[in-house]
């Protein structure tokens, strides 16, 4: 069952299955909404600790548990599965944060009251979250890249935010949920509409030595040779729009803190924590293999869009007074840091890049959890007026400082490696790249670190510290519930996991990531 795919198949579509299962049952019935989301989220997230467990990390270079069967035979696009070490950490984030998104909502429904279509969201979208991860045909990966689209505009549109907004180029005011949900649905079709360009163009030159055209990633690796000069410049341009616009890199970013602001709390988790990795990922599994040269030519551009996006984020956060908008603003810049790691080109780098994606995932998660919990108790996101937190309610608060330290890269915890290893890395990137430009992208990165360090202690201080103001008077606050401690509790062990023992990831990813630098880039 294991070699066979149906195991890596069952982590995909459990949740798809789960959410027909939703659809059967009587929107009356709650309580039976809520145990069958959850018991098929956890059967998917139950399956990936398996695979997790029975992985051969002796041969993580290899792709195991896979399938590769016949699927739209007219254009020779297979049904081509299997996950490597790179894409295991990050298969096992996203079923480990849907279940957990599930759990928190069990007492925490958004506005418009509707479970059972807020669960089958969740499930659609955990679906294409892991069929992203684990698609090795472009067609699919397009698929799968896509299917999260929908749910999440459907998350935002219908259960966001529903303050006003003024925009005056359009001369009208609407609500911050309609204009935040057709900003993120146009910037990412935008994004995709390029990424196909660029497959497609793959698919046709990959027939020019005479073989079948594929769309299969392994063989379009093999065949890395046909794709070179303009050709290979504007396709890579073509990738690097729609996977930047996912990650988001600078200047593709403005729809991300709009997003989440507007975003229900579970949308935004899912959302920071994993469905930002689809674009680094992408970078990672198709642009560096496919197209070498290209990424090459390309690797200072990269880098130094990641290090604008690391110290712009870093002045946005401080220049906020919305808390959910300010940790928005802070995933452009840890995605910075992602992608500064990609843009080295070497094994610590990458390595760098996946730590990073996966401790951005279990503690930005965390941190748009506690907003949304704060905002839930207090009515207002605005900082100024949180004052005090500490005393109204202090396991809220402690659990908010402990994530805090975490995101700005404490030794010790999740956050430090990913930025730690993408700075070292850029001392010494791939031989070819320019030394002093990468060395330069580094002391910013650096400077970075130091601002992330300033926003969010300077959150912290308006949040936590001090005594709360005068109009909470008489008003009761309870601290964390038993709801948001299960769904809590899970990711404050990831993070001193990951922190203090990185090898849970590294012991997944080092050998594979080493193949791909020594394969595609003799490095």
């Amino acid at each position: 069952m294991l070699e066979n795919g149906w195991a890596l198949s069952g982590v995909v579509f459990l949740p798809l299955v789960g959410a027909g299962v939703l659809l059967a049952i009587p929107k009356a019935n709650e309580q039976l909404q809520k145990v069958a989301a959850l018991g098929f989220a956890s059967a998917s997230f139950v399956l990936s600790v398996l695979l997790a467990v029975v992985f051969d990390y002796g041969n993580a270079a290899a792709y195991q548990f896979g399938t590769d069967l016949e699927w739209i035979g007219a254009i020779n696009s297979n049904f081509h599965i299997g996950v490597d070490g790179i894409s295991l950490p990050l298969l096992v984030l996203s079923t480990f944060i849907t279940v957990l998104s599930i759990v928190y909502s069990w007492e925490h429904w958004p506005d418009p009251h509707n479970p059972k279509a807020f669960l089958m969201l969740i499930l659609v979208l955990a679906t294409g979250l892991a069929g992203t991860f684990v698609a090795l045909d472009l067609i699919l990966f397009f698929v799968f890249f896509e299917v999260v689209l929908l749910p999440m505009y459907f998350m935002i549109g219908i259960w966001g935010d529903r303050n006003e907004v003024n925009l005056p180029v359009f001369n009208r005011v609407t609500e911050m949920r309609l204009y935040a949900s057709i900003k993120f649905f146009l910037f990412t079709l935008f994004g995709s509409a390029f990424m196909l360009l660029g497959f497609l163009a793959l698919y046709f030159r990959s027939g020019d030595g005479g073989e079948e055209r594929t769309f299969d990633m392994i063989e379009l690796t093999a065949r890395g040779d046909l794709f070179t000069g303009s050709f290979a410049f504007w396709v890579f341009a073509g990738l690097f729009i729609g996977f930047a616009v996912k990650v988001p890199m600078f200047p593709l970013h403005t729809w991300l803190p709009d997003a989440h602001t507007a975003a229900p709390t579970v949308g935004s988790v899912l959302l920071a924590a994993v469905m930002l990795k689809l674009g680094t990922y992408a970078f990672v599994r198709i642009s560096l293999p496919i197209l070498p040269e290209e990424a090459q030519n390309w690797a200072p551009v990269i880098g130094i869009l990641a290090v604008v996006g690391i110290i712009y984020a870093s002045l946005a956060c401080l220049a906020q007074t919305d808390m959910k908008r300010l940790i928005a603003f802070s995933s452009v810049g840890h995605m910075g840091f992602v992608m500064l790691g990609v843009a080295t080109l070497t094994d610590i780098g990458i390595n760098a890049a996946i730590i990073g994606m996966v401790a951005h995932g279990v503690i930005t998660g965390l941190l748009f959890f506690l907003a949304g919990s704060m905002s839930h108790r207090y009515h207002t996101r605005e900082m100024a007026r949180l004052g005090g937190n500490q005393k109204l309610m202090p396991i809220m608060g402690a659990i908010l400082a402990f994530t805090a330290m975490a995101s700005l890269g404490l030794p010790g915890l999740a956050g430090f490696w990913g930025e730690f290893m993408a700075l070292l890395a850029s001392f010494n990137p791939l031989e070819g790249l320019s030394t002093g430009l990468f060395r330069t992208l580094m002391v910013i990165g650096a400077i970075g670190t130091v601002l992330a360090a300033g926003y969010l202690l300077w959150m912290l201080q308006k949040v936590n510290f001090g005594e709360p103001s005068t109009e909470w008077d008489g008003h009761h606050f309870h601290d964390v519930d038993r709801w948001e401690m299960a769904a809590w509790v899970p990711l404050i062990v990831s993070i001193v996991a990951v922190g203090v023992f990185p090898r849970i990831v590294f012991g997944a990813t080092n050998d594979a990531v080493i193949n791909l630098v020594q394969t595609v880039f003799g490095g």
